[in-house]
């Protein structure tokens, strides 16, 4: 299902394989490469800090998150509460494997 959140766009889905995997999209919106590493950089590390640990106790999913144009000019704190909204929809909507 598609879960449109604040200042991201997430898609999850069962996973093929055992594990659960979390893809980030950034796209361009006519920012500069720097501007675009930082955002990439911030989601990477609320993923691994917010939703990876959460989503060991659940069945394998596929997580894609694309950042919208809102996100480049959010604080670390706005970002955080989004990846916080997904991880309790995810653990959520997700049985234990």
């Amino acid at each position: 299902p598609h879960v449109g959140i604040l200042m991201l766009d997430v898609r999850v889905l069962a996973s093929p394989l055992g594990l659960s995997r979390i893809g980030i999209v950034v796209p361009r919106h006519q920012h500069s490469a720097v501007d675009r590493n930082t955002l990439k950089r911030r989601l990477r590390e609320l993923a691994r800090l917010e939703l990876l640990p959460a989503l060991r106790g659940t069945a394998a999913v596929d997580i894609a998150i694309r950042a919208r144009r809102e996100a480049y000019a959010a604080t670390m704190d706005l970002l955080r509460t989004d990846v916080e909204t997904i991880r309790a929809r995810v653990t959520r909507d997700t049985e234990p494997a």
